[in-house]
């Protein structure tokens, strides 16, 4: 483990059930994610990839090998991490301000001190849904904003404790190709602005390609990690370098490797 690794997954494997009914979804899985990277995962459906984040935030225990977060061995649910999922599970009876506020209610400190701090939070939370364009719907319910709009505040919930490692799992699936590649724009200035730790799981490769750092193959179930690249492209990235040959180039790679996968 580095000095700069905040994730770090010793050979571990994960089976669901017991006996011959068990399902062995990890098998020998080993990475390391360092402090500020924004990783992703991909591979072929089934193959453990949300098991991963399970496994990574400490609502699954392994069946055998270690995880290390902040240096720590993970035996429990960890605190400081951020999560988004596909369905943006907003609570439709609160406002889009009081759903991104609900973090501060449950995680200390901040549930210690918002009662006295109130307006500093409210602040906090307000600064953060200007930044992603929700700056006007704070007081919107929402079923009163759009698929992509909840997301957008979806993110801001995941985010608005600034916790250290923020875990994505499908978070745009749901949405229409616009909306979605408008919002990989809004994460990825959201990243270099906080600079947390991300991890993305996605089946779509020109998502994982224009977030990220690093992107990991994971094989077909039981899953491992069969390949691992490195994304060697400027920042910010735009729309226009999922054009360029380069770009093209690193979502074939990730393909072939897939498809050879499944072929096997």
């Amino acid at each position: 483990m580095s000095a700069n690794s905040l994730v770090d997954i010793r050979d571990v494997s994960l089976t669901y059930g017991q006996g011959v009914e068990g399902t062995l979804a990890v098998e020998h899985l080993t990475l390391e994610i360092e402090k500020g990277d924004f990783v992703a995962v991909v591979g072929p459906s089934g193959c453990g990839k949300s098991s991963l984040m399970k496994l990574v935030t400490g609502l699954v225990p392994p069946s055998s090998g270690s995880i290390f977060v902040k240096g720590e061995k993970v035996t429990r649910p960890i605190q400081g991490v951020g999560m988004a999922f596909q369905n943006s599970t907003l609570m439709p009876w609160r406002t889009t301000l009081d759903n991104v506020m609900l973090p501060f209610e449950i995680v200390e400190p901040h549930k210690r001190h918002l009662r006295s701090e109130r307006g500093k939070y409210v602040a906090q939370a307000e600064q953060l849904l200007q930044t992603v364009g929700l700056g006007k719907f704070g007081k919107k319910f929402p079923w009163e904003l759009s698929g992509g709009m909840q997301q957008r505040a979806n993110l801001c919930r995941a985010l608005v404790h600034q916790p250290e490692l923020l875990m994505l799992d499908e978070p745009f699936g749901a949405l229409d190709a616009f909306t979605r590649e408008e919002l990989w724009s809004v994460m990825q200035n959201l990243w270099i602005q906080k600079r947390f730790t991300a991890m993305l799981v996605t089946h779509d490769l020109r998502e994982a390609v224009y977030l990220s750092d690093t992107v990991f193959v994971i094989s077909h179930r039981p899953g491992r990690v069969i390949y691992r690249a490195e994304i060697d492209l400027p920042r910010p990235r735009t729309l226009e370098t999922t054009f360029e040959p380069k770009f093209i180039d690193i979502v074939h790679d990730l393909r072939s490797r897939i498809s050879h996968e499944l072929a096997t």
